[in-house]
């Protein structure tokens, strides 16, 4: 069996200490690549990219390994300690506020894709440094060399005041790009949406999917331009990690396409929005780590009827 992966993901593994009105946890697994290959799993073969300190727990990566990720490309940094956010969400838990943020290995990585996770069929930059983006992405092989035929990102507002021209740099070498309504305006100066999709196509990629948390998603494409809602959920437990399992559905389901045309992307969308819906009913991993594809399939259906006149 071949050991390429269809989806490579290159981002950040971190502990998070969390507070909600749900209540309180400490040291949860979090991270942009955690949410994203964990949510990527139940659709295709993932390989992770990232880096983690001694003080990373065996069960922590065997989580990661028990759902079919391949973990050759995390790096263990025997002198150092993992990247650890903490946050707190109140009211409408649309936004988090930051209580701390300690980079400790994250602060020196230098990701270093194996040779064949250069030969997977998409890859997703997840939110990290753009210098480092531009990295990776020197990394990849050409499509007609083998390499990835998709390949997409993420960014948010730190990147987008302190390094610009680095993300903007970025940005004309992808297929894709993820961030959300606020980030889209803060990018292209747009206080309208629209106007803030178009121009960010005028910046490289060839589709842009804006995050509207609890209202939904928007694509914008040459092609077409598809709104969707959320997933009604009765209770939103913890919001971390929604869009990057958003994300990591959409690519996932696309990364096993032939075609990444407008309307497989709309299709994506649906499994995007069903995966962040489990997500946010728990906290951490815990409403993924045991989520087989059976259990996704059906509530897309669920999402797709709800749509539908």
């Amino acid at each position: 069996m071949s050991s390429i992966p269809d989806l490579v993901v290159v981002g950040t593994l971190a502990f998070d200490d969390i507070e909600t009105p749900a209540g309180r946890r400490s040291g949860l697994l979090g991270g942009s690549a955690t949410y994203f290959s964990v949510a990527a799993s139940s659709l295709c073969k993932v390989g992770l990219v990232g880096v983690v300190g001694a003080d990373f727990p065996a069960a922590s990566r065997m989580l990661l390994e028990g759902r079919g990720i391949d973990t050759r490309g995390l790096e263990v940094k025997a002198d150092g300690r993992t990247f650890h956010w903490a946050g707190r969400y109140e009211g409408a838990m649309d936004q988090a506020q930051t209580l701390a943020t300690d980079l400790n290995v994250l602060s020196t990585f230098t990701p270093r894709l194996p040779e064949d996770f250069r030969r997977a069929r998409a890859v997703f930059l997840a939110n990290i440094d753009p210098t480092i983006q531009g990295a990776v992405l020197d990394q990849l092989l050409p499509p007609e060399g083998g390499g990835p035929r998709l390949v997409a990102m993420d960014t948010m507002n730190l990147w987008i005041q302190v390094a610009q021209p680095a993300l903007r740099k970025v940005l004309a070498r992808v297929d894709g790009l993820f961030l959300n309504d606020a980030e889209a305006r803060q990018l292209t100066g747009k206080g309208n949406l629209v106007a803030a999709g178009k121009a960010l196509l005028g910046l490289g990629p060839r589709f842009v999917i804006v995050k509207k948390g609890e209202h939904g998603s928007f694509l914008f494409s040459p092609e077409r331009f598809y709104a969707l809602p959320s997933f009604p959920v009765e209770e939103v437990v913890d919001p971390t990690g929604a869009g990057d399992t958003f994300a990591g559905a959409v690519m996932g389901f696309a990364a096993t396409s032939a075609r990444h045309d407008a309307a497989r992307l709309c299709e994506a969308m649906l499994y995007g929005t069903a995966m962040a819906s489990f997500t946010v009913s728990d906290f951490s991993l815990e409403a993924l780590r045991g989520l087989q594809r059976a259990q996704l399939e059906r509530r897309v259906e669920d999402l797709r009827r709800f749509v539908q006149p």
